[in-house]
C-alpha cells in the first residue's frame, strides 16, 4: 500500500469476478466511489475490512495489483437552473457537447420524503393522450408504470407525454436505449424547441449495463432539486426499468448473491421501491411524479419485475395494438390510475367520471359482441353498434396518437354516444345528458 498526494492507493486485491473486485480497506463508506487503474468504481458490500467494489466499466485486464483509491464521497450530481435543456451521463457528465454544470453538488440516492411532510395528491396531470387523461386520469406526487411488450413504440409515447404534460420540469432517466432512441428523444425535444424544461440522464447499449444503475438516482436528485427548491411540478420518466431491474441481476449473480424468482435479486423490491417512492407532493406546492415503462418479455404481467412494480406503484398503464384499427392503445380493461377519483369531476369537467365508466361499459359490451361474433352466434342491432362505437372510441380517444384536452376528450366522447345509441342505452344521470347530450 502507497501514498499519493495525502490518499491511501491500495495495492493488493484479493478476488477479481467479471463486475467486482474485493480488498482490505479501512475508514471506507458504503457507496463511496473509488478509481481501480483509472476505471470508475462504487463500494457495493463491506464485511468487516473487506470491501468490494463494482467496477462500471467491469473488470477485464485488472490485475491483482492494480491501484485503487477511495474518492471519499458518493455519487453526486451539481444541481442548479443550468441543468435544464440538457443531456447527461449516468455520472452526471454533459454528453450534448455543453459545457460542465456548476452549481451545488449533492449526493444522489438519498432517502425518500417523509410522510409527515408530504400532501395527499390532488392535482391534474394532464399529459393530452386521451387514452391517459380520459380513463387513467394522473394526479401529481404519483407513482405509475406503461406494461409494455418490447416491440411497442414506448419511446414514442415517452417523448409525447413529454411534449405535452403540463409540468413546470421533465426529467429523462433512459436506460439501456439504443443509440437510434437516444437521438430520437433528442431530436423531438429539439425539434419541438421543448428543450428548456427538459432534462436527461441516458445510458445507452454501447455504456456498461451496471452504469444505468445510478441513471433514476441521478434523474430523482434533479427533480428534488426543482420541486423542493424552487417549488416546481416534476415529472420524471424512467424508461425501461426491466433493463435496470437485469443490470441489478447482472451485479448480484457476479457477486454469487442467491437469485430470488426469475433469477432477479432478492433486493428487488426494496431497490424498486426506493426509486417509485421519490414520488411525492409537497404542501409547498412542489410535486414529484413518476411515469416509467417495464417491457413485459412475451406479455407475462406475473415475471418478477411488472409482479413487484404492481406493489409499489398506483395502478399501471398497459399499451397494445388494437387490431381493429391498427393503432397502439392504453387497454382501458388492463390499465389502471389509483388516484383518479381524487382529480375526475374535481379538477376536471363534472361530467368526466360519467362519460369515463359509460364509455368502458359499452366497450365491455363490444368485447362481449366480438366473443358472440367468433363463436357463430347471431348479433342484435345492439351488438352491431357496440362494435361500431368501439371502432371509432379506439381510433378517437384510446390511441395514442390522440393529443387533444380533457374538455376535447369529453365533448368526443358524448359526441360518439349519440351517434351510436339512445339516452336511454347510455344510462347516465339525468341532469348531466339534460346538460351534455349533443343538441341535434
Amino acid at each position: 500500500m502507497a501514498t499519493k498526494a495525502f490518499q491511501k492507493i491500495y495495492t493488493k486485491i484479493t478476488a477479481i469476478t467479471k463486475a467486482t473486485i474485493t480488498l482490505k480497506a479501512q475508514n471506507v463508506g458504503y457507496e463511496e466511489l473509488a478509481t481501480v487503474n483509472g476505471r470508475l468504481a462504487q463500494v457495493v458490500k463491506m464485511m468487516g475490512d473487506q470491501v468490494t467494489l463494482q467496477v462500471f466499466g467491469g473488470t477485464e485486464g485488472i490485475p491483482t495489483n492494480a491501484e485503487v483509491a477511495f474518492l471519499g464521497k458518493s455519487p453526486s450530481l451539481k444541481v442548479s437552473d443550468h441543468l435544464a435543456g440538457r443531456f447527461f451521463n449516468a455520472f452526471g457528465d454533459p454528453i450534448d457537447g455543453g459545457p460542465a454544470i456548476e452549481g451545488e453538488e449533492r449526493s444522489i440516492g438519498g432517502p425518500s420524503v417523509n410522510p409527515v411532510r408530504r400532501k395527499q395528491p390532488s392535482e391534474l396531470i394532464a399529459t393530452g393522450i386521451a387514452g391517459i387523461d380520459l380513463n387513467n386520469t394522473l394526479v401529481s406526487g404519483q407513482k405509475i408504470p406503461f406494461f409494455a411488450d418490447p416491440d411497442q413504440p414506448f419511446n414514442q409515447v415517452m417523448a409525447n407525454v413529454a411534449l405535452r404534460a403540463k409540468a413546470d420540469k421533465i426529467i429523462l432517466g433512459g436506460m439501456g436505449l439504443t443509440n437510434d432512441d437516444y437521438l430520437y428523444f433528442r431530436n423531438v425535444f429539439e425539434n419541438a424547441g421543448a428543450l428548456n424544461r427538459i432534462i436527461s440522464f441516458v445510458n445507452t447499449t454501447e455504456n456498461p449495463p451496471v452504469e444505468r444503475l445510478l441513471v433514476p438516482d441521478m434523474s430523482l436528485t434533479a427533480a428534488e432539486y426543482f420541486a423542493v427548491d424552487k417549488n416546481e411540478n416534476v415529472l420524471v420518466l424512467l424508461t425501461d426499468m426491466t433493463l435496470y431491474a437485469d443490470a441489478l441481476s447482472i451485479v448480484s449473480n457476479r457477486m454469487d448473491q442467491i437469485p430470488s424468482k426469475d433469477s432477479m435479486p432478492g433486493s428487488l423490491y426494496s431497490d424498486l421501491a426506493k426509486i417509485y417512492e421519490k414520488a411525492v407532493q409537497f404542501p409547498e406546492g412542489g410535486s414529484i411524479t413518476i411515469i416509467a415503462v417495464t417491457t413485459l418479455a412475451g406479455g407475462d404481467i406475473t415475471h418478477a419485475i411488472p409482479d413487484n412494480t404492481g406493489y409499489i406503484t398506483e395502478g399501471q398503464l398497459f399499451l397494445r395494438k388494437d387490431t381493429d384499427v391498427g393503432k397502439v392503445i392504453v387497454d382501458p380493461f388492463r390499465s389502471l390510475s389509483r388516484l383518479k377519483q381524487l382529480v375526475a369531476g374535481k379538477k376536471t369537467r363534472e361530467d368526466h367520471p360519467q362519460v369515463m365508466n359509460t364509455a368502458v361499459r359499452l366497450f365491455a359490451d363490444a368485447a362481449n359482441a366480438k366473443t358472440k361474433m367468433e363463436n357463430g352466434f347471431d348479433l342484435s342491432d345492439y351488438d352491431e353498434r357496440t362494435l361500431a362505437f368501439a371502432k371509432e372510441y379506439s381510433n378517437d380517444l384510446l390511441a395514442i396518437d390522440v393529443n387533444i384536452n380533457t374538455t376535447e376528450m369529453l365533448d368526443t366522447g358524448w359526441d360518439l354516444f349519440s351517434r351510436h345509441f339512445s339516452k336511454e342505452e347510455v344510462a347516465i344521470k339525468q341532469e348531466v345528458l339534460e346538460k351534455y347530450w349533443p343538441k341535434a
